[in-house]
């Protein structure tokens, strides 16, 4: 029996610490389909660019969920974890800013990821 072709899952994250259970579930969800075997790109956008930065995701403080530190180690580790360029620019980040393994990447690149066969987006 051949095996089964591998899903792919990008999520987009449109919240930072404003709407903390949004932005946490975005990530949660990543997660947990990295776990289930599922090819994982992680966007992040707005506010939630800051996770991105070495620090800022051991601040996010949300009761009873997952700490988005280890969350994010867990897209790192084993998916991909992109910063959109434009809210990067506003930010003042660049690659050099950002946790080794996470990149700069634009719309192009989010459109041609998420028109590939056999993906799912999903945008919180």
């Amino acid at each position: 029996m051949a095996a089964e072709p591998s899903r792919t899952l990008v999520v987009k994250v449109t919240a930072g610490a404003e709407e903390a259970e949004r932005c946490n579930q975005g990530f949660t969800v990543a997660a947990a389909a990295l776990a289930a075997g599922a090819e994982v790109s992680l966007w992040l956008t707005g506010e939630a660019a800051w996770y991105a930065v070495p620090g800022r995701a051991e601040q996010f403080e949300l009761p009873l969920a997952t700490p988005l530190v280890d969350l994010v180690g867990a897209v790192l580790a084993a998916g991909t974890l992109t910063v959109c360029s434009q809210c990067a620019a506003r930010r003042g980040l660049t690659e050099a800013d950002l946790l080794p393994g996470a990149r700069i990447a634009g719309a192009a690149s989010f459109a041609e990821e998420i028109l590939r066969p056999g993906v799912q987006a999903l945008v919180y």
